[in-house]
């Protein structure tokens, strides 16, 4: 039967994208499949500075639109639809998304996470003007400034001992009376002068006109409200990997599907990049790097599927 294309990539975030281009670029017929906008969780950005050469920060739209324009310039063809079923068959794979059905050698998974939304009034309103989900993209504007952490697991604690590189006025709030993250790491942030933990407590409501001004916090003990004035919320409530396309495959502890250096999953000629993937470092920079392994070694086992490997 003919193969409809050598490589369909699904999800066209910045692993997506960079796969993209890697795999057109070594000759390979690319489709690259997205059920919104190129540039997944990059959108939301505002300022992007801190991926390799970009001296002045770059919005992350911007980014996002210079990224899909280089691999459609390599010949990548991008489809905007839901994929819907990915099912491996003798040499092949078959899709089955919601603008039609297409067959391939190999897919490369770069579906992402979505993040934990805490749904109180003001998040979605202020997200990219003070909210945020990621310290080390947006810590660094906040500089000096009161910022306040939700959570208390390991990502909080993690990442409010970032904060606490930044400023001095680093506020945790956490619902129960103790953290869930490792101890070494809870200690860490309740022994660090610059971060003020306060337990038993939700944040209710964000606020501020047109940037984030004051959190409400609400005591669960107690039942008191307040309100916290801030320049920045930063949400760390767990996130979520866009994994429903492959139910059965290998997955960690948090459900990311676990892949060995090569980004190869347990099912040969499947391979996963990019936040979807278990790694203890989700970054831009890190998701693109994932993405050009997977596209390499994707076109490597698909010279081998057809016969054209070499010594």
């Amino acid at each position: 039967m003919e193969i409809d294309k050598d490589l369909i990539i699904i999800g066209a975030g910045s692993a997506g994208l960079t796969a993209a281009q890697y795999g057109a670029r070594a000759n390979l017929k690319i489709m690259l499949i997205e059920e919104m906008a190129p540039g997944g969780q990059a959108l939301i950005i505002d300022e992007l500075e801190n991926y390799p050469g970009f001296p002045e920060p770059i919005s992350g739209y911007e980014f996002s639109e210079r990224m899909h324009k280089q691999a459609v310039n390599f010949g990548v063809e991008t489809k905007t639809a839901t994929a819907k079923k990915i099912e491996k068959k003798d040499g092949y794979f078959a899709i089955e998304t919601s603008k039609g059905a297409f067959t391939t050698y190999a897919v490369i998974l770069s579906t992402g996470a979505k993040h934990s939304e805490l749904g109180i009034p003001g998040e979605k309103e202020l997200s990219g003007k003070g909210v945020s989900y990621c310290a080390t993209c947006d810590g660094p504007f906040f500089r000096n400034k009161k910022m306040v952490v939700v959570g208390g697991g390991d990502a909080a604690c993690d990442e409010a001992i970032f904060l606490a590189n930044l400023a001095d006025k680093i506020v945790v709030v956490h619902r129960r009376d103790q953290f869930r993250a490792q101890k070494s790491l809870a200690d860490r942030v309740l022994k660090n002068r610059n971060i003020e933990v306060r337990f038993n407590t939700v944040i209710k409501e964000i606020t501020g006109d047109n940037k984030v001004q004051r959190a409400v916090l609400g005591k669960t003990d107690t039942g008191e409200t307040y309100e916290e004035e801030c320049a920045a919320v930063f949400i760390f409530i767990g996130s979520i990997p866009q994994t429903d396309l492959v139910p059965d495959l290998e997955k960690d502890e948090a459900g990311y599907i676990v892949t060995n250096q090569r980004m190869e999953t347990a099912t040969p000629g499947l391979y996963a990049a990019g936040d979807v993937r278990s790694t203890p470092f989700r970054q831009l920079v890190v998701a693109a790097g994932e993405g050009a392994i997977a596209a390499h070694s994707a076109s490597q086992y698909i010279d081998e599927l057809k016969g054209q490997a070499y010594g």
